[in-house]
């Protein structure tokens, strides 16, 4: 059987759901496309290679879900449209947080949605400064929450026993973290409330620092 780059990068995406990120490797993957390892590792050096390329292919594939589907919004909409973007983008795949976290892109095509995006900030009154580190913030929020959320429930909707949360809650006395047992139900649950109230912290501080700089520049 001939394969090449995308054959195996898509097939790396269809082992990881099934089977997750740790028990994805490069002989698996080989096995699973009916080849010698050889062949995988001609395509790819390593698992880290392979899986900047299917990190890369995410991306760029979600990428439409970056962007609000109402263009004319204003620059809260468009921060918001790309942290709920780029979650749902996230958990679209098994580990899919920690498998795009640290990777590198292969490609700039992802880039051409998030210059897009920054534009738009920049035109609201950002400073390119201010516009990356608002960017950057969403991004480094957004995966270590998909993370984790996908610890929470591997596979949507089945939630790990490590995560009970009568379990959590009975080796906590109720009188010495009464605080603790009512955060529970907040931290290992409802992860899209969740998600929305810490995504609308980050933009109201935003918020302070534009009007901050806006009057600056008046004065």
């Amino acid at each position: 059987m001939k394969i090449n780059r995308e054959m195996v990068t898509q097939a790396g995406l269809k082992l990881l759901n099934e089977i997750g990120l740790e028990q994805l490797t490069l002989r698996r993957l080989g096995v699973e496309l009916g080849v010698q390892a050889a062949t995988i590792y001609w395509h790819f050096k390593s698992k880290e290679a392979l899986l900047d390329e299917m990190a890369t292919s995410v991306l760029t594939e979600g990428a439409a879900n970056l962007v609000p589907r109402r263009k004319s919004g204003g620059w809260r909409v468009w921060a918001t449209a790309y942290g709920e973007g780029l979650r749902k983008t996230l958990m679209a795949y098994r580990d899919g947080g920690r498998m795009v976290s640290g990777t590198k892109l292969t490609t700039t095509a992802p880039l051409k949605t998030t210059e897009r995006i920054a534009a738009e900030l920049v035109g609201a009154g950002f400073s390119v400064r201010g516009a990356v580190v608002l960017l950057s913030t969403i991004n480094y929020y957004t995966q270590s929450f998909v993370m984790e959320e996908q610890a929470v429930f591997p596979v949507p909707g089945e939630r790990s026993p490590q995560y009970a949360i009568a379990d959590r809650d009975a080796l906590l006395d109720a009188a010495e973290f009464p605080y603790h047992r009512q955060a529970s139900g907040i931290l290992f649950d409802r992860f899209d409330r969740r998600y929305r109230e810490g995504l609308e912290l980050i933009l109201e501080g935003a918020a302070v620092g534009l009007r901050g700089a806006r009057r600056k520049t008046k004065g």
